[in-house]
């Protein structure tokens, strides 16, 4: 059953996403060539708790870290340790919180140091692609709408989408219905209601769409050995479109002048 929330409960979902997406732009300026994995999820999980909240991933179904942080070839959910990173390293940080019992859910894809033109290519692709699906949402779309979006910016620049993950609805849970494919035709699937609550994340490879599990049975990895990129951000469907929650006021203000400005050069 997929939930809509009230405005009560979004507006707790709003104070769980300011705590995500404060922490993960300060871990974002703490990426550097020689620090680790682990020290960057000492971090998130010191100012998570910080700012009021609790790390969500922390103990979720065994995982040992507060963030995942995956490198190169890691799609997603490689745990964090005394990996340190190197000059060219494309590392992917997945992040959420809990604040008053809601969850909010975010990540981006951080170039260390100097990344090859393939990697930063691919990034950019990626972050475009997020925001190509979060501009379907709004009521009466369809839950595919924006996977199909993603699909066709992803392919349009010759990049590829994970099939086997998919995004999510998320509240009082941090996995909820309906799963948000990165991927299909539109007009499929649910139809989006003003109080649904989405984590929209892309997950896209240089190569091949087809993934493999390590040993740990965490860390999922490119089956090519190719880099992978990853973006995401918690929004809500909205009477006349949507809100995404995981930004900083900053960031925020920096989308409206972006929208502004876009809104504009269509005229």
């Amino acid at each position: 059953m997929i939930a809509c929330k009230t405005p009560a409960e979004i507006d707790k979902m709003r104070a769980s996403a300011h705590v995500t997406a404060r922490t993960l732009h300060e871990l974002k300026h703490a990426v550097r060539p020689g620090v680790t994995t682990g020290e960057l999820d000492a971090r998130a999980r010191e100012r998570i708790r910080a700012l009021g909240g609790e790390p969500a991933f922390l103990g979720y179904q065994g995982f040992s870290g507060s963030i995942c942080s995956s490198v190169n070839d890691e799609v997603v959910h490689g745990i964090p340790g005394d990996r340190a990173l190197k000059d060219g390293d494309l590392l992917k940080i997945d992040i959420g919180s809990r604040v008053d019992g809601w969850y909010s859910d975010m990540a981006c894809s951080v170039p260390v140091g100097d990344v090859s033109d393939e990697g930063l290519t691919l990034l950019r692709v990626t972050e475009a692609a997020l925001y190509e699906g979060i501009a379907r949402v709004r009521p009466g779309a369809h839950v595919s709408d924006i996977g199909h979006a993603v699909q066709a910016h992803v392919e349009k620049h010759g990049f590829s989408v994970v099939r086997a993950l998919v995004g999510h609805g998320i509240g009082a849970s941090l996995h909820e219905d309906p799963p948000v494919p990165n991927f299909g035709q539109k007009g499929m699937g649910p139809v989006l209601r003003p109080g649904m609550a989405l984590a929209i994340e892309p997950m896209v490879n240089a190569g091949t769409w087809r993934i493999e599990t390590k040993p740990d049975q965490w860390t999922v990895v490119t089956a090519d050995g190719r880099l992978s990129a990853h973006f995401e951000h918690t929004v809500v469907v909205t009477e006349s479109g949507c809100e995404i929650l995981t930004v900083t006021e900053e960031q925020r203000h920096e989308l409206e002048r972006a929208n502004l400005h876009a809104a504009r050069r269509g005229k």
